[in-house]
C-alpha cells in the first residue's frame, strides 16, 4: 500500500496538516477506495474563491471564508432541509444545547446537520458546527466574561461533542476549518484546513481533501462504507491494528537491549551487571524497560515539536536523526554495525539534556528532572556500575534495532503524532503470573537472556507504556 499513488496523495496531505490525534488515516481511506482527484483540483480551487474575501487586518491582508453558512450550502452543497439554526423554522433543538452552571457557561453549535434518514432516532445529527468570530484563537487558553471555566474554544467544542453524543464537528474561525472526531470513550482528534493555504496552487490538494470529507455524497451519497462516519470509525479500528503490531514490536526491542547489554557485560568480563544481577536482578528489566518508555517519549515529542528545532539538537541528539543516520550506515555498512559505537553515548546524553536541561543558545532546554529520565534509578546504564566508570560497549547495530522496531512498521514510517493509543506494550489479558527470572550461582547471561524474554512476555500487564501519561507529561512541556 506505500506504493500506491492514492495512498501517497493521502500522506501528503495529512502530512501537511499534521493532525492533533486521529481523525482520519490514509489507510483508511485508500481501503474504502476513496480517491483524491488531483485532476479536478484546479476546477474545485475555482469554485472556492469566490467564498473567500480579502481583509485588511494590521497591515496584512488576509482571505477568510466571509459567510460559513453560504460555503457550506454552495461549495459543499449540504441540503438546506438538513440543516437547523439557520432558518427560524428549523431552529436547534434544546437536546444540542449544553447548559454549565457550575462554571457559568451554557455550550450550544451554530448549526446542525441532521440525517434524512437517521439510524438512531434519538441521536439523529450527523453533525454539528460552530461558527466564531474571524481570526478567534481555536487554541488559546482564555475564560469568558462572568464565566469560571479556563479552556479554549477547542476544548468547549469538544465538551459540546461529548455531551451531545455528536461526534463529529466543524470549528470555524473564517481563517481556520477544523474537522473535530470525538468517539464516546476515546481520544479526539482534530485536523485543521487553513484557508489562506488552501487558495494557493500548492493548497490545492489540502482543499482536495476538505471537500472528499465534508461535501454532501461523503456525508449522504456515498456507500455506506465510504461514509463520513465510517470512514472515521475505520481510521480507529486500523490506528488498533497499528497498536497491536506495534506492541510485538516494543517486545523485539526489548530482546535487542537485551542481547546488547549482554555483550557489553561480556565485554566487561561481567562487572557491568555483576552487583545488579546479585543484588536487584529485576533493575535489568526494568532500566531496560525504560530506555524504551524514553524513547517512545522523545519521539512522541518530536513529532509534536516539542523538543528544539535548532540545526544542533536535529543533527546531534534527535532520535529520528539518529535513526536516519543509523540506517544510512546499515544500507552502506551493514557487516560492521555491531563493531561500532556511539549511538548510545549519544542517547545517554540526550537523556541527561532531558532531566538536568540545557542552557546553551542552540539547545535549549528546560531542567524536567522526574522519573522517567532520574539516571540515578539504573546507573548500569550509564555504565556507572563498571569499576573505571566507562559507558557500555551497546553497538549501534544493537541501537538501530531497536529504533527500527519503534518506528517502521511493515516498511512503512510510524508517525508518534497521529498514534493515539492507550497502551503500548501490551496486546491483551496475557498471564500475569509471578514467573520472574532465576539467578544464582552458574547462570549465564545467555540462559538470563532467555528467561527475560519469557519473564518481560509474560508480564506484559505489569509493563505498560502508558501513551496518556505521556500525552499529558508532553502537553505539559
Amino acid at each position: 500500500m506505500p506504493n500506491d499513488p492514492a495512498f501517497r496523495d493521502h500522506q501528503a496531505w495529512l502530512g501537511y496538516l499534521q493532525p492533533d490525534g486521529l481523525v482520519v488515516s490514509a489507510t483508511a481511506l485508500v481501503d474504502a477506495q476513496v480517491v483524491l482527484d488531483r485532476g479536478a483540483l484546479a476546477a474545485r480551487q475555482q469554485e472556492f474563491l469566490p467564498f473567500v474575501s480579502e481583509v485588511e487586518d494590521n497591515d496584512d491582508t488576509v482571505h477568510p471564508i466571509a459567510d460559513f453558512p453560504a460555503f457550506a450550502r454552495n461549495f459543499l452543497e449540504w441540503p438546506d432541509d438538513c440543516l437547523f439554526g439557520l432558518d427560524p423554522s428549523r431552529p436547534l433543538p434544546d437536546e444540542l444545547t449544553v447548559p454549565l452552571p457550575e462554571l457559568g457557561e451554557t455550550l450550544a453549535p451554530t448549526l446542525a446537520f441532521r440525517e434524512p434518514k437517521p439510524k438512531d432516532e434519538s441521536n439523529p445529527w450527523l453533525l454539528v458546527v460552530r461558527v466564531l468570530p474571524r481570526g478567534t484563537d481555536l487554541d488559546a487558553v482564555h475564560t469568558r466574561t462572568e464565566a469560571q471555566w479556563s479552556a479554549s474554544e477547542t476544548r468547549r467544542f469538544e465538551r459540546l461533542l461529548r455531551e451531545t453524543r455528536v461526534p463529529i464537528g466543524v470549528l470555524s474561525n473564517g481563517m481556520h476549518i477544523r474537522l473535530l472526531y470525538a468517539p464516546r470513550g476515546e481520544n479526539a482528534g482534530s485536523l485543521t484546513f487553513p484557508v489562506e493555504a488552501m487558495t494557493e496552487v500548492a493548497g490545492r490538494p489540502i482543499l482536495g481533501a476538505l471537500h472528499l470529507l465534508l461535501h454532501r455524497y461523503r456525508l449522504l451519497a456515498a456507500p455506506s462504507a465510504a461514509r463520513l462516519p465510517a470512514l472515521l470509525e475505520r481510521s480507529r479500528a486500523f490506528q488498533s491494528a497499528v497498536s497491536t503490531a506495534l506492541a510485538g514490536q516494543v517486545l523485539d526491542a526489548l530482546y535487542e537491549l537485551l542481547c546488547g547489554f549482554q555483550a557489553a557485560d561480556e565485554h566487561t568480563k561481567g562487572d557491568l551487571l555483576r552487583e545488579v544481577l546479585s543484588k536487584h536482578p529485576d533493575d535489568v528489566y526494568a532500566g531496560l524497560l525504560t530506555v524504551l518508555l524514553r524513547l517512545v517519549f522523545l519521539l512522541f515529542a518530536e513529532d509534536r515539536g516539542l523538543m528544539p528545532t535548532s540545526a544542533l539538537y536535529v543533527r546531534h541528539y534527535a532520535v529520528h536523526g539518529l535513526f536516519e543516520r543509523l540506517r544510512a550506515d546499515y544500507e552502506h555498512y551493514p557487516d560492521t554495525m555491531d563493531h561500532r559505537y556511539g549511538a548510545w553515548a549519544q542517547l545517554l546524553a540526550l537523556f541527561r539534556a532531558v532531566y538536568g536541561g540545557s542552557r546553551h543558545p542552540q539547545l535549549k532546554i528546560p531542567a524536567r528532572k522526574g522519573y522517567l529520565f532520574d539516571p540515578d534509578r539504573y546507573a548500569f546504564l550509564e555504565g556507572r556500575t563498571i569499576t573505571d566508570g566507562r559507558l557500555p560497549l551497546v553497538s549501534d547495530g544493537v541501537v538501530f534495532r531497536v529504533l527500527r522496531n519503534l518506528l517502521l512498521l511493515d516498511g512503512e514510517r510510524l508517525s508518534y503524532r497521529t498514534l493515539d493509543v492507550e497502551e503500548i506494550g501490551t496486546t491483551g489479558r496475557s498471564s500475569s503470573s509471578s514467573f520472574g527470572p532465576p539467578t544464582g550461582a552458574g547462570w549465564s547471561w545467555r540462559h538470563t537472556c532467555c528467561s527475560a524474554w519469557i519473564w518481560a512476555a509474560r508480564r506484559r500487564s505489569r509493563w505498560h507504556l502508558c501513551w496518556r501519561t505521556w500525552k499529558c507529561w508532553a502537553d505539559s512541556c
